[in-house]
C-alpha cells in the first residue's frame, strides 16, 4: 500500500501540525480507522515511528498490539455519530514491554468538510498511577488493621486498670480514698468503653446513633443498678463524624451521664436520662438531659467539679459551646457548635 499524504487526505495543515507537536499522544483516524496523522508523543510512548504509522490502520500499528476488537467497535461507532469514546481502558500487550494501562478517548472533529469523517484520538498510559493509588489502598488498609488491632489493645489494657482500681477501692479503709478510685474506675471504664466501640466499628465516619446508644448501654449496665429506677434514652438522627471526633462527643456523654446518674436522684429517686443529637450542615447539638433534682441552689453550691472542666474542654477543643439550663424538673446540658 502506498502511503497516504496526509495533507492530501486533510486539507487544514495547521491542524495536522498541532496533532505532531503535541505533548499528549494524539492519533487522527478516518472513517476506517486508517491513521492519517499522529503525534511524536504517541510513537515515543509507543515505540513507534510517526511516519511509518500514516496510512496504517489502527489494529496493524506495531505487532498488532493495537489489535484490539472492542476498542474498533467503539470506534466505528463514533465514526458513525452512535457513540463516543469516554475513559475506555484497556490493557496493551507490548512484546518486551509489560502491559500498560491505557485510558482511550475518542471524538468525531466538526470541520469544513462534512463528507469526510476524522475521529480524533487521545490516549493517556495510567500505569505508574494505577500502581501508586493500588499502594496507597494497600498503605490505608494496612493502616486500618494496625490502628483497630491497637484500639483493641488499649481497651483490654484500660479494663485491666479499671480492675485495679476497683480492687484497691474494695481494700482502702479510707472513705474519701475509696470514692477518689471508684470515680477514676468510672472514668477509665467510659474511656474503655469508647475504645471498644471504635475498634469494632470501621474506621472513617462513625454513625453517631448507634455509638451513643452502645455506649449509653454499656454506662447503664456498668452503673445503674436498678433499671427500673434509672433509664438511659438515646434519640439521635442518621448524622455520622470522623473517629476523633466521635471520641470526643462520646467522653462528654460519658461525662454528662455520670455526673446525672451521681446528683440528679438521690435517695433512690426514679428517673429518666436523655442523650440527643441533631445535625443541620455544619452545625450540630448534643444534650443530655436529666428529670432530677434539678440544678443546686446557692452560689456556694455550684462549684464547677473535674467533669464539668473535662466537659468544657472537651467542647472547647470541638469549638463548641456549653450551655446548662433549669428543664423544669431536672437539668439540660447542650454542647451547641454554629
Amino acid at each position: 500500500m502506498e502511503p497516504i499524504d496526509p495533507y492530501a487526505a486533510v486539507d487544514d495543515s495547521l491542524m495536522l501540525a498541532v496533532i505532531h507537536c503535541s505533548n499528549a499522544p494524539l492519533v487522527l483516524l478516518d472513517d476506517t480507522l486508517t491513521v492519517l496523522a499522529v503525534s511524536t508523543s504517541f510513537g515515543r510512548a509507543f515505540g513507534l515511528d510517526p511516519d511509518a504509522a500514516i496510512g496504517c490502520k489502527l489494529a496493524a500499528l506495531g505487532e498488532g498490539e493495537w489489535n484490539v476488537p472492542q476498542l474498533e467497535s467503539l470506534l466505528s461507532a463514533t465514526a458513525s455519530n452512535q457513540a463516543h469514546v469516554a475513559a475506555y481502558e484497556m490493557d496493551l500487550k507490548r512484546t518486551g514491554a509489560g502491559i500498560r494501562r491505557l485510558v482511550v478517548n475518542a471524538r468525531k472533529l466538526d470541520h469544513s468538510d462534512a463528507a469526510r469523517t476524522l475521529l480524533l484520538v487521545t490516549i493517556m498510559d495510567v500505569t505508574d498511577a494505577r500502581i501508586a493509588e493500588k499502594l496507597k489502598d494497600d498503605l490505608l488498609r494496612e493502616k486500618g488493621i494496625v490502628l483497630q488491632e491497637l484500639q483493641h489493645r488499649v481497651a483490654n489494657s484500660l479494663q485491666i486498670v479499671a480492675s485495679v482500681l476497683i480492687q484497691s477501692a474494695r481494700r482502702t479503709q479510707s472513705e474519701e480514698t475509696r470514692a477518689n478510685l471508684h470515680d477514676a474506675h468510672q472514668r477509665i471504664m467510659s474511656i474503655a468503653t469508647l475504645q471498644q466501640q471504635l475498634s469494632a466499628s470501621q474506621l472513617g465516619e462513625v454513625g453517631l446513633c448507634t455509638y451513643f446508644t452502645d455506649l449509653c448501654r454499656s454506662i447503664g449496665a456498668s452503673m445503674i443498678r436498678d433499671h427500673n429506677q434509672i433509664s438511659l434514652a438515646v434519640t439521635s438522627d442518621d448524622s455520622t463524624s470522623k473517629a476523633d471526633v466521635s471520641i470526643s462527643l462520646g467522653l462528654i456523654v460519658t461525662e454528662l451521664v455520670i455526673n446525672a446518674l451521681k446528683h440528679a436522684f438521690p435517695g433512690g429517686r426514679i428517673g429518666t436520662i436523655k442523650v440527643g443529637y441533631s445535625s443541620d450542615g455544619e452545625d450540630w447539638t448534643l444534650s443530655v438531659t436529666d428529670d432530677g433534682v434539678g440544678l443546686p441552689h446557692g452560689e456556694q453550691d455550684i462549684k464547677p467539679g473535674l467533669g464539668t472542666s473535662i466537659v468544657a474542654a472537651l467542647a472547647s477543643s470541638l469549638s463548641a459551646e456549653v450551655e446548662t439550663t433549669d428543664a423544669n424538673p431536672g437539668v439540660s446540658v447542650a454542647i451547641i457548635h454554629h
